[in-house]
């Protein structure tokens, strides 16, 4: 078996394919060292079913605001008991699950066809709430209707689009200080631990308390009181121990004894379990209505407008870069990931085109972290992930039943290996560790990769811009403790604000779209030697036996395990 898979992905490499995608032994050269075919494809398998989740909840969340169905009970404005508005829901659920699969499958294989980078997208969580219950309101109760909501979104993906052509958000992302850089990563791996850990995509070990923000879960839904588990009924959810046992431990011993796919072999063993019926750990079709917790804001279309651009920006950005890092694809020269550009412009359009399915904002997904940690280095990961989501268009309702504790125990065990890039963060000086300590921890806290960045860069600029105040007017005689040791930041970034095509139109070049020899020699100098300069190496290095030297990022560990 270990030879004939030798042979398909020596032969896969060999070939155009191997090429394109810059796979181990393609002979390109910027080939990706540990990216194989079968390797690829088994990572985007683990991406699907770590987010397979969304088919089913983002469809039950878009219900709850009614689209297109029209409420004409005067009694009752929400019509919950109306039948024919009952009726009409059943069939937009079936539309939205269709809708969401559909634009997760287009979305996920043009960010791997055209970016060559293993991210997966899909319509995000958080924003989809939004959508629904502030912008459009439980049941179109809200400020704005279901169409113009939907426009908004459009708006939004053009304005991205834009951004993203000029390359403001590559410029945004590579400007950002690099502590909030290495914080964002950790933040997000927290953010997934505590997803694993939740009801709605997770193994339901934790919950919402009244005297306190969170408390000891694991019960029976039917169980709880005003979402609360009471004291007695505890740890006493079967589902609960199964996603432990054999999504949890069982997948982290396998993982232990470097067995391929060991994360999807986890995920299938715990759904596989919870599809008959009935038992204690048969999975049940869920619902959302959280109308009571969102109906009270309010909202108009140049507020929702707003609001999904920002928090997309910084989402988006934030994950994308996040994940970048995880596979080792970031260029420590100039703070870049390959195929950003494109990465960013296929974003952008998804989100525009996503509208026009009748879905709220298309966004990276972190989840793709999980493909990432079974090995997925191309954008051959996505490309699997976005075909599978369009076979599960036939077979939705299989897909839709995976079950939130199949997946639980697998984003806490991703959320563990995304952590430790906190060992590379600058805890010596206290203007960088407290703006990173602040995002890493605002990230899971308050259930959002933006305001996590928000809190982060803003804690980071007051910090830094007191200091600097302080010390030019003491003339440089008042400096707090260990400044030495402040990581250096500038907004005038290594390749400067305009992206690659914009340089090489502006010199004349006929293929503006083609990058130059030089500059493939450059960045595969940058990535591979290159953080070999002085300055670089005293950014990212550890010191050894006096000399200081780059420590492996979380991938290169990854694979030396494997």
């Amino acid at each position: 078996m270990k030879n004939w898979s030798s042979r398909v992905n020596d032969a896969v490499a060999r070939s155009i394919v191997g090429r394109r995608f810059r796979l181990e032994g393609s002979g390109h050269r910027r080939e990706r060292k540990g990216a194989r075919f079968l390797t690829e494809i088994r990572a985007g398998l683990t991406t699907f079913f770590a987010m397979a989740y969304i088919i089913s909840v983002n469809a039950t969340i878009l219900t709850d605001s009614g689209g297109p169905c029209v409420c004409t009970d005067t009694k009752d404005p929400t019509c919950k008991t109306d039948i024919d508005y009952n009726l009409c829901l059943n069939v937009l659920k079936r539309d939205q699950i269709t809708a969401t699969a559909a634009i997760s499958a287009l979305s996920s294989f043009c960010m791997g066809l055209f970016s060559n980078m293993p991210i997966a997208l899909a319509p995000g969580m958080g924003l989809n709430a939004y959508f629904t219950y502030t912008v459009v309101g439980f049941h179109g109760s809200g400020p704005v209707s279901y169409g113009l909501a939907l426009t908004a979104v459009f708006v939004e993906g053009f304005i991205f689009f834009a951004l993203s052509l000029f390359g403001m958000r590559q410029w945004l992302a590579r400007a950002m200080p690099k502590c909030i850089k290495l914080a964002s990563g950790v933040g997000i791996g927290l953010y997934l631990s505590l997803i694993g850990l939740t009801y709605s995509a997770g193994i339901g070990a934790i919950t919402g308390d009244r005297d306190t923000p969170v408390t000891l879960g694991g019960c029976v839904p039917s169980e709880m009181v005003d979402g609360v588990c009471p004291g007695g009924a505890r740890m006493r959810n079967p589902t609960l121990w199964v996603g432990i046992f054999c999504g949890g431990i069982l997948t982290c011993v396998l993982m232990m004894y470097r067995v391929k796919g060991a994360i999807i072999a986890g995920i299938l063993l715990v759904s596989v379990i919870s599809w008959p019926r009935p038992t204690n750990v048969t999975s049940k079709a869920r619902s959302s209505n959280r109308s009571g917790i969102w109906r009270q804001a309010g909202g108009q279309f140049g507020l929702a407008l707003i609001t999904f651009l920002y928090v997309d920006i910084l989402d988006a950005t934030g994950t994308m870069y996040s994940m970048a890092r995880f596979c080792g694809a970031i260029d420590e020269r100039t703070q870049d990931f390959e195929g950003s550009a494109m990465a960013y412009t296929v974003d952008a359009l998804s989100i525009s085109i996503g509208s026009l399915f009748g879905s709220s904002p298309v966004t990276a997904f972190v989840e793709s972290g999980a493909g990432i940690s079974e090995g997925g280095k191309t954008g051959l990961t996505a490309m699997t992930t976005g075909v599978c989501f369009f076979v599960s268009i036939f077979f939705s309702p299989i897909f839709a039943s995976i079950p939130p504790w199949a997946t639980g125990c697998t984003l806490i065990l991703v959320g563990s290996m995304m952590v430790r890039v906190a060992a590379d963060i600058n805890w010596r000086y206290m203007g960088d560790a407290i703006p990173a300590f602040v995002c890493l921890a605002v990230m899971p806290f308050t259930y959002s990769i933006a305001y996590g960045l928000i809190a982060g860069i803003l804690t980071y600029a007051l910090l830094n811009t007191l200091v600097k105040v302080v010390e030019v007017l003491s003339c440089g005689k008042i400096v707090p403790e260990n400044k030495e040791f402040k990581d250096p930041w500038t907004y005038k970034v290594p390749g400067g604000v305009l992206p690659g095509w914009q340089r090489r139109l502006a010199r004349g070049k006929r293929d503006f779209w083609r990058e130059d020899e030089d500059e493939l020699g450059e960045a595969s100098a940058g990535a591979g030697a290159g953080a070999g300069s002085e300055s670089q190496v005293e950014l990212d290095g550890v010191v050894k036996g006096g000399l200081r030297v780059k420590p492996l990022s979380a991938s290169e560990e990854f694979d030396k395990l494997s």
